[in-house]
């Protein structure tokens, strides 16, 4: 048995369930891009992003398609980052990295929705989220840093 790999069913099931959200979180996505026109009517007709005018549309679809390719390099960063830790591979300079871009897409999506949320302030709700996600996942990133540093010393006094 390899003790690097944790073999209780409850990581496991942990593994399996995020793999289900990554696969969910990426279909919606998918699904946003191909029917991006069709939640700008949807929006648009329903009010819920308030008084908008038609030339609006162009900011709020580049919004959206803006953030699509922050979206899918963070869902593919951590598709691979979770097939890491599934394989016993935790604290490495590979997975630092992918925390890093993790948290740097989360920071352009922030961005890019609070640009559009000066006209549309629903959309600042998404900047608030975007923008703690990507401090949280900073923070994990440091650890993992420091943790490997720590790793790395106690590798070399053994």
């Amino acid at each position: 048995m390899n003790h690097n790999q944790p073999s209780t069913a409850c990581f496991r099931r942990s593994i399996l369930l995020s793999q289900g959200l990554l696969a969910l979180f990426t279909a919606v996505v998918v699904f946003l891009d191909i029917r991006c026109q069709w939640f700008w009517e949807w929006s648009f007709d329903s009010g819920i992003l308030g008084t908008v005018r038609q030339s609006d549309k162009y900011l709020f679809l580049g919004c959206l398609f803006g953030c699509s390719l922050p979206a899918y390099v963070l869902l593919y960063s951590m598709h691979i980052l979770l097939k890491r830790v599934q394989h016993g591979s935790v604290f490495t300079p590979e997975n630092v990295r992918l925390l890093r871009t993790v948290s740097l897409c989360c920071f352009l999506a922030a961005l890019l929705c609070l640009v559009s949320g000066l006209r549309f302030p629903v959309l600042l709700v998404i900047t608030v989220a975007a923008g703690f996600v990507g401090l949280i996942v900073q923070i994990v990133k440091n650890v993992f840093q420091q943790a490997l540093c720590m790793k790395d010393e106690l590798d070399f006094t053994v």
